[in-house]
């Protein structure tokens, strides 16, 4: 098959499923149909791809033969593949892959196979530990969850969207390493902010400090990312503190039913919530800074 015997459909064009569609567009993919509960935003892709903008899921499931969901949560997700809804994906699902690329919690992906294998249809976890960047340019590290057969039926579109690709295992193991992904990642941020915070306070070069965290044991990828931005105050959004929070959550969840303490985590996701009580939650993971450097937050 060619790229353009593919037809795609896009559920929840946001930053990142808007960026999904636009590259596989660029890479002669058909994408037919874009949907959001946001219209006006599946509107303006849509004449900019040459896509339908619907407002109906199940038309959505009707336009293309692979589904790719980004979308917020577990209950959204829920939500558009509910057999109780007068409007879900599942209608006339026969055929039909499902591509499911939001950071959600492992059983939601469980039960959202079955329900596409009671529909006649086939579903994947694709999760995706990138940003807004890679989704545009093609370059996401996918980490996949469910049938090998279904992974492999959907590999063309996956090919094109990663530049790293992963098969982990069945349904919800993929979710798993990618909430663990984020919870080390979000602590990671929450203690480069801490240590950044601190040497301000003590008014260390930032600059310097950087420096030598970069060739030592502090050194991190998100030193990489985010450490200017923590010292310029620069917190345009790539990945939100709300979504940091969240996947945090997911990963305690799966602690708590493992019966593991993680101390760490714990403090991490009261940070980012506390981020979300301040009116902060928009802000880029980076943000977290505004509560440890002197002379920021809410105090000041």
């Amino acid at each position: 098959m060619s790229n353009s015997d593919y037809k795609i459909g896009v559920v929840g064009v946001g930053r990142m499923g808007a960026n999904i569609a636009r590259h596989l567009n660029d890479e002669g993919f058909d994408v037919t149909a874009v949907y959001d509960v946001a219209n006006e935003r599946a509107q303006e892709l849509a004449s900019e791809i040459g896509a339908t903008a619907t407002g109906e899921l199940a038309k959505v499931t009707a336009l293309a033969d692979y589904i790719i969901t980004v979308v917020t949560d577990d209950a959204a997700m829920r939500t558009i593949f509910s057999d109780d809804a007068e409007d879900n994906l599942l209608q006339g699902a026969s055929g039909k892959v499902f591509i499911n690329c939001a950071t959600l919690s492992p059983q939601v992906h469980v039960d959202i196979e079955q329900l596409a294998a009671k529909h006649g249809a086939e579903s994947l976890e694709g999760c995706m530990a990138s940003s807004i960047t890679q989704a545009r340019e093609g370059t996401l590290y996918l980490m996949c969850g469910g049938k090998k057969e279904t992974f492999d039926k959907a590999r063309a579109i996956l090919d094109s969207m990663s530049v790293s690709l992963r098969y982990i295992g069945e349904a919800g193991q993929a979710a798993q390493v990618k909430a663990l992904v984020n919870m080390v990642m979000n602590i990671n941020t929450a203690g480069l902010a801490e240590g950044l915070g601190l040497g301000a306070a003590l008014g260390l070069d930032l600059a310097m400090l950087q420096e030598v965290f970069a060739q030592t044991g502090a050194n991190s990828r998100v030193l990489e990312t985010d450490g200017e931005d923590m010292e310029a105050r620069d917190h345009e959004c790539y990945f939100s503190s709300a979504h940091a929070s969240k996947d945090s959550g997911i990963a305690l969840d799966l602690a708590n039913d493992a019966g593991i303490s993680l101390p760490l985590a714990q403090a991490t996701k009261a940070q980012y919530d506390r981020m979300i009580q301040l009116g902060l939650g928009d802000l880029d993971k980076s943000g977290v800074a505004e509560l440890t450097f002197p002379g920021r937050g809410p105090e000041n």
